[in-house]
């Protein structure tokens, strides 16, 4: 065994990469501090062919260095836009037809295991502030909010890290391989 090239691994340049067919999955980043978390969102959509990103509120936008460290140019490959109002971006994605699931602890929330994912049907995960969680107003919109089961003492997992547990949890039980 040994470890594969660059070059080896058949990936598509930008402009390529622009015109595949993308999943029907648009991230919401509402009010993210940390442009780090911000960036490794870019790259980690990138991976999964995420149709969009939309940054919303006080989250960070590019061209920015800081976003850039992570990204490692994702930035360039994936399609984002920016809102200051999350919950605009919700009602208009909700009327083209998109679920929304927030990744909150709420007293409805479904732990994701149990949480069922139709392959024909378009999604759009929000990630709210690192401290304070997704909007209410957000979350009044949902149709579902879903939680990540923890098991230590901490009651959240970083952003970048639940963006990447969601695409990998909708990836697999939609069978998009």
């Amino acid at each position: 065994m040994r470890k594969l090239k660059l070059e080896e691994l058949n990936r598509p340049e930008n402009e390529e990469y622009k015109n595949l067919d993308k999943n029907p999955v648009v991230l919401i980043l509402d009010n993210i501090r940390s442009m780090h978390n911000v960036g490794s969102t870019f790259r980690t959509a990138d991976a999964f062919l995420v149709e969009k990103i939309w940054l919303c509120g006080i989250t960070a936008t590019p061209p920015n260095r800081e976003i850039n460290k992570t990204a490692l140019g994702a930035t360039e490959s994936v399609e984002w836009g920016y809102s200051e109002k999350g919950a605009d971006i919700v009602a208009d994605l909700k009327n083209k037809g998109y679920k929304i699931v927030c990744l909150e602890q709420t007293s409805g929330s479904i732990l994701m295991q149990n949480f069922p994912l139709n392959p024909d049907q378009k999604y759009c995960f929000v990630f709210g502030n690192e401290v304070f969680g997704v909007d209410d107003a957000i979350i009044s919109l949902a149709d579902a909010c879903v939680e990540i089961p923890q098991f230590g003492t901490k009651h959240s997992l970083n952003v970048s890290v639940s963006v990447g547990i969601t695409l990998w949890d909708y990836y697999t039980k939609t069978n998009r391989f």
